[in-house]
């Protein structure tokens, strides 16, 4: 092949590829780019009133916190995550309902592993956490596979990110609570999100956007619990050294946590990039509660 075809051919796949792209931001104008997740009140919580409101763009939160109980607070005892039968009539398989739910633990008890010492036992514990997913909006399997092998053909001829389809998208709604030893409340939340085409993974699951948001539940409340104030405010902060050795798949601070396993780590995040199920990297069996 001479140089002039050779430039030819390699300017052709370039342009299909930045159509590619400009189809994917064109489209998004259209449907959102992010999946329309409710913010819906379940029946998990002790109580609902004096909860303030966030509208996020991508995050919409019902939420409060009492400050002066949780300073008053050592230790945190972590419940297993619970699924409803909401959440579950839309998720097939009972193992991928479980894998979300246990995401969601995990990040709880590294989260608040920053300032409160986890308990393996709830009758230890000076407060108790405990979380409900309300709804799972499974992500289409069949988009997600045609979205990365785009983004792969696409990233052979020209190695620069490619967005996801912006359709089929998968999202995550939740609610959780942590109550004192007298059974006060003293923070709640009330939380939904979406997954959207650019930040999320396409995975080949029905819980491959459920997966990836539960982290995200699990820090923004664990957060606000440390913090004794919202968590949806304020420039991000470095994570601590606790929390990016967990998130590597490191040993826990507190041995309580150890009961969700440990997180899969650059293993799953390389899985992500070529939409493998969250199932193949992460084996976790469901906790129990004690």
């Amino acid at each position: 092949m001479s140089y002039s075809r050779h430039c030819s051919a390699a300017i052709q796949r370039s342009c299909r590829s930045t159509a590619f792209t400009l189809f994917s931001v064109s489209l998004l104008s259209i449907v959102g780019g992010c999946a329309a997740v409710p913010l819906e009140q379940g029946s998990s919580l002790s109580s609902y009133d004096g909860l303030s409101s966030n509208k996020g763009r991508l995050t919409k939160a019902n939420f409060k916190v009492a400050a002066s109980d949780l300073a008053a607070t050592r230790t945190v005892y972590i419940a297993p995550t619970a699924v409803s039968e909401t959440a579950a009539q839309s998720i097939k398989k009972s193992s991928d309902q479980a894998l979300v739910a246990n995401v969601i633990s995990r990040a709880l008890c590294v989260g608040v592993s920053d300032r409160f010492e986890v308990v393996e036992r709830r009758e230890d514990a000076d407060l108790v956490v405990h979380a409900t997913i309300t709804r799972i909006v499974p992500t289409n399997a069949t988009v997600a596979g045609l979205s990365t092998a785009a983004s792969l053909g696409a990233n052979f001829v020209v190695p620069v990110p490619v967005p996801r389809l912006p359709v089929g998208l998968g999202g995550l709604a939740v609610e959780a609570e942590a109550t004192t030893r007298d059974g006060k409340q003293a923070g709640a939340m009330v939380w939904a999100k979406g997954a959207n085409f650019v930040t999320t993974s396409a995975r080949v699951s029905q819980i491959g956007d459920a997966y990836s948001l539960a982290a995200s539940f699990g820090s923004d409340f664990s957060k606000m619990l440390v913090t004794g104030t919202t968590p949806f405010k304020g420039l991000p902060k470095i994570p601590s050294g606790q929390k990016l050795k967990s998130g590597l798949g490191g040993k826990p601070k507190y041995a309580a946590c150890e009961r969700f396993g440990r997180s899969p780590g650059l293993v799953d995040f390389a899985a992500s990039q070529v939409g493998m199920p969250p199932s193949w990297t992460d084996k976790q069996r469901p906790a129990q509660s004690q």
